[in-house]
Parts: structure tokens; sequence; C-alpha cells
């Protein structure tokens, strides 16, 4: 056994694996510290990956060579693309997957990853000299040395789980909690704080009566989360299934919220507002006589299923009596009940770009210690701690990504920026420029990224120069092909489209909002036969990438011309020109809030909640602009 490493990562969830992978796979002796070998990448709430802008961050991880897309897909049980019904900016994949095939697999990457060992252990203390970590030592007592360290611990730091009035010290339920870390960092002079979230109970499907249940598929098409065309679905899909609350459930529910930790005072941090417990919402959409939720299934042949939309730390015997009172769960069993977590966290603004702190050199946080909620956010926030750690060693520049790269690059300059007040979560609404960050370009945006540091493999970035030159080709033939008037005016006719009284091209047909390449090809045997040449395994995501091209490059353009010149802010670096506290021009409350986040650039300055236009007029007046 080694007891000295480039890089250790602290946590094997869905950061911790996420980082390791990729310092290791960039070349550093990387090791993996985690209490229970068999929970790596555990789904500690629902079975699922992706959804609403999440998706779009999981694909972003594949695109740069990361893992989660790729383990996702292998294991999922149902696979759909939300949001069809609105432009391509919103559409955002989500997938079902089975929980032990996830963490199995997951384990297996790891395991038959060159330059990373793992071991199963406690961290207790870092080690630092001069403000630069030096390594960690374990609870078992052993020491381990490395010249950077990423702590990715989850909910683990200090978290007390909460059922009614019963606290248990742990960071999931079965589990220890870690302790020591917080002390130590604060003591350092980080900034430490509470949050809470919340998971819920666990059903046993022989208890539900179905019948009473509304059914709901997933996709049968060409999507999923990775690029890679070897990567596929390999398990049964199957259905979950939507269910409603009633006013019974909800008087219930009122019933038990004096013994409810949110609302006797016995929770005081701050819980996630847009992923909220049952208790809150019969609280706060007090005029709602119903809430939807989803039974979803935690695996390909297992009876365990998650009920999406019940997050809930009530007392067991009232979760249990408002179940019940849903009709398709009147003879309801569950496997454990649902319960909240408090846990520590460190305020973000502590970090740079590169996820390293400003306080400690070479000491990394990714993941729900950075004040996240979600997988998702996790991993991604783990893929750039795990790639800077290794660029850090190998003495390297830092790898950030832009508010107009990427949603990884939306979420971790809003965390160092401004900071977070409860758990974060990702949204398309997020990003200023949503429609430059589709799920479907996540390729052609970060795979050269990926590629040039050294983490994405050269299969990827060849697949994805062929695909970008089949994409232009497609839209190039699609400009110059001509159609008569006479060969699609009835088909025009036939789906509410206008006719034609001149030929015109293909180009100009696909502009149309009620036609596609789908509906086209059909009618235009040119169309077909260029389509046919597309390699098979590409075809699809060449035909979607350039139909979203076409149709909306428009939107595209100005959104890019918007991007540029905000870009310009971005080059006008200011961290360590200026002592914000002697700049009287500027208001008293800029000056706190520059001097505490020290922002790189003049775009990041104007970013920082409390920081006026005039206050940036006036650092770009001393910065002589």
């Amino acid at each position: 056994m080694r007891f000295n490493y480039d890089v250790i990562v602290i946590g094997a969830g869905h950061a911790g694996c996420e980082a390791a992978a990729a310092a290791a796979r960039l070349g550093s002796s990387t090791l993996l510290i985690t209490h229970d070998l068999n929970k790596i990448a555990q789904m500690s709430c629902n079975p699922a990956v992706g959804g609403i802008a999440k998706g779009q961050i999981v694909r972003e991880i594949d695109a740069l060579g990361g893992q989660m897309g790729i383990v996702t897909d292998r294991t999922a049980i149902q696979f759909r693309m939300l949001n069809r019904s609105k432009g391509p900016a919103m559409w955002s994949p989500r997938a079902q997957s089975d929980r032990n095939r996830f963490s199995a697999l997951w384990r297996h990457v790891l395991e038959n990853t060159p330059n990373l060992s793992l071991w199963q252990d406690s961290v207790i203390q870092f080690i630092i000299n001069d403000n630069r970590v030096g390594g960690v030592v374990t609870s078992l007592g052993v020491t381990f040395t490395a010249r950077a360290v990423v702590l990715t611990a989850g909910t683990f730091l200090d978290g007390l789980m909460h059922i009614g009035r019963t606290q248990i010290p742990g960071g999931r339920i079965s589990e220890a909690a870690s302790y020591g870390l917080s002390d130590q960092l604060r003591n350092l002079g980080f900034t430490v704080d509470r949050m809470k979230t919340g998971t819920p109970v666990r059903i046993d499907g022989r208890s539900v009566h179905w019948e009473l249940t509304e059914r709901q598929d997933g996709d049968d098409d060409f999507h999923r989360f990775s690029f890679l065309p070897s990567v596929h679905r390999e398990l049964s899909q199957r259905p979950c299934h939507i269910i409603y609350t009633n006013e019974s459930v909800h008087e219930i529910l009122r019933r038990g919220l004096p013994d409810s930790p949110l609302y006797n005072g016995q929770i005081k941090s701050i819980g996630p507002r847009y992923c909220p417990s049952i208790e809150t919402k019969i609280v706060t959409f007090a005029d709602k006589n119903e809430h939807q939720l989803f039974l979803e299934p935690e695996g390909e042949d297992t009876q365990e299923y998650y009920l999406n939309g019940f997050s809930s730390s009530l007392p067991i015997d009232i979760q249990i009596e408002a179940l019940q009172a849903i009709p398709a769960l009147r003879d309801v069993q569950i496997y454990r009940p649902g319960y909240a977590i408090e846990y520590d966290f460190f305020d973000p603004t502590q970090l740079r770009h590169s996820l390293e702190t400003k306080i400690v050199s070479g000491l990394f946080f990714a993941g729900q210690v950075n004040g996240t909620t979600g997988y998702e956010e996790a991993a991604g926030q783990g893929l750039v701690a795990g790639i800077n750690a290794a660029l850090k060693v190998q003495g390297r520049e830092p790898f950030t990504l832009s508010r107009d790269q990427a949603y990884i690059g939306v979420l971790i300059d809003d965390l160092v920026t401004k900071g977070v007040d409860e758990p974060y979560r990702m949204f398309t609404s997020r990003a200023e420029y949503r429609i430059l960050l589709r799920q479907d370009d996540a390729d052609m945006r970060l795979t050269p990224l990926g590629y040039e540091i050294g983490l994405a493999s050269r299969e990827r970035y060849d697949r994805m120069l062929l695909k970008r030159q089949w994409r232009d080709d497609f839209i190039d033939f699609c400009r110059t092909a001509k159609v008569r008037a006479g060969d699609i005016n009835l088909f025009l006719e036939q789906v509410g489209s206008s006719s034609l009284s001149e030929g015109t091209r293909i180009f100009d047909l696909l502009l149309r909002p009620q036609l596609t390449v789908g509906l086209l090809k059909h009618h235009l045997p040119r169309l077909l036969s260029f389509i046919n040449r597309i390699p098979h395994d590409l075809c699809d995501e060449v035909v979607e990438a350039a139909q979203i091209l076409i149709k909306y490059q428009g939107y595209i353009d100005r959104e890019r011309l918007i991007a540029d010149k905000i870009a310009r802010l971005e080059s006008i670096r200011i961290r360590g020109r200026f002592n914000y506290d002697s700049i009287t021009a500027i208001s008293t409350e800029a000056r706190q809030k520059l001097c505490r986040v020290d922002p790189e650039t003049i775009a990041q300055a104007s970013r920082i909640p409390g920081v006026s236009p005039n206050d940036i007029n006036v650092l770009l007046l001393l910065c002589g602009r």
C-alpha cells in the first residue's frame, strides 16, 4: 500500500467518483477514500439522473470525458427527454437507473482506472502547512500525503438525521457521520454553516394498487446521455406511475406539523426551496387540494419504489397514515420512512473558479459541501475539481468554464460569485445563454476542451469531428437542394402549411414551424437519399443537430453576439489590482462584497449581488477603460 499520492479525494459520492476518475486519467497518482466501498456513487435520494438543466450537465460531463453519462446509460431502466413541447434550449434528458447496478458499475470503473487506488476509512484531519495542503490523517491512524486534496463529503460532515422528534447522527440512513474536518477548517478561517435536505419514504410495490395509478412509460428513440456509440441501454425498461394526494392526506399531515422538525424549531437550517418536503407543500400551497407524486422503480427487478414528491421528516406513524389515505396506497407497506438531514457546508465564495480554496493552496471542494443539491451538480463540480487537482500537481494552468460554454460554468460562477443562502439547484433559467448550451451540442462545445487537456479520448474527439462535418454538410445540402412547388404542395396542404407559388429550397421549408426533417424526408426522395448516406450510428444525432441550427440560427447568432460582448469584460482581469476598501467612489456594500469575493474579472464583479453598474463603471475607469 502506497502512502504518498499526487491527489487524494475524500468521499465516493457523485462528486468524488468524477474527481478521482478525472485526476487519475490525467496521469496523477490518485487515492479515493470513502467510508464504505460498497456504497460508491450511492443514489442517496431518487434513483434518477438528469432532469431540467441537470440533464444538460450530464451531457457536458460526458462531452468532457467524464463517466456519469456512460454509467447512467448502461444502468438505465427508463429514459425520457423532458420539455419536448418547448424549444430545444429547454430539452432535458432524464433517466431512471437501477440503484444497485449504478453503484456497482461505478465501482468497476474506478477499480479498473489506471493510477487510481481505493481506501475504506474516514478522514479526520487535513495536513496543512503554511496554508498549503499536504495530505490527510484517517480514523485508522494512517497518514497519506498528497500535493492536492479534493473534499467531496456530501451530507456527512457533522450529519444529523431527523424523523419526527427523533434525531440520529449520520450522513445517510444507517451510515456514520464524519467529524473533525469542519472544526479544523473553521479554525483556519473558513466560513462554515448548516443546510438541510430530505428524502421520501421507500415503498414495497407489492402493496400498491397499480390499477389506481397512471402509467408513465419512457421514450424509445436514439436519445441517451453518452455521445459514445458503444454505450447503450442494457437493462429492461420499466414504467413509472403517477398518483395524487388529496384533502384527507393533507389533513393528516397538518395534524403532524407540531412534531415536524421543520416547524417545531428542531431544524434551524435552510432546505431546498425547489424540492420542498410534503409538509412544506401543504403549508406554502395551502389552497391546493392535491399534489402530484411519482412512484419510481429503484431497479430492474426490485419491488422497492421511491415516492418522488413526498419528502418528509414527519413521525413515521403520520407518514404511513397519510400514505394510506391515497387510494392506490391504502394497503401500503414501506421499506423505510422519509427523513431530513442537516449537514455542514462551506461558503463557496471562498473558492476560485477552479474550485481550489482561496485560504489553503491545493485544497479543492466539490459537491454538497459547496451548498449545492443534486447528483448532477455534484458530479459536474467533481469533474472540474478533479481535473484542476491534477493540473495543479502537474504545474499546468487551471481549467475553467465560462457561462457561455457550459451549464457547469454557470453553476460554478454562481457559487463562487454569489454564494448560496439555500441549497443550489440548477435550472435553465439560471443560464442567460441557454440557447447556446443545448443538450444536443454539448460535444461540439466541450469535447475539444476535454481532448486538449487529455481527458476526452481520441475516439470521442474524432467522432465529434465526424458528426460536425456531416451536420454542416447536411445544412449545406438543405441550402442548395431545390423543391418544385408541384412536388410538395399537396403535402403542405395536408399539414396545414401554406402552398408554394414557385420552387424553394429545403432549408426554407424547414424554417416553417409545421415542418421537420422527419416529415419531409418521406416526400422528398433527394432528402431521404442524403440522409441514408450519413453513418447509421450518427444519423439521428446529425439530423437533430442540423435541424435545430436551421430553425433557430437567428436566436443562436443573437445570443452569441451578446455573449461575445460580455466576454470583453471577462478579459479585463482585476484580481490583485485594487484595495477595494480604499475606493471611496464605490458604495460601502460593493466594497465589502468585492473584498469578500475578490473577483477575477470585471465581468465576474458585475455579477456580484450588491455591486451596481455605477460601481463597475468606477472600476472600468480605474482600469483605464
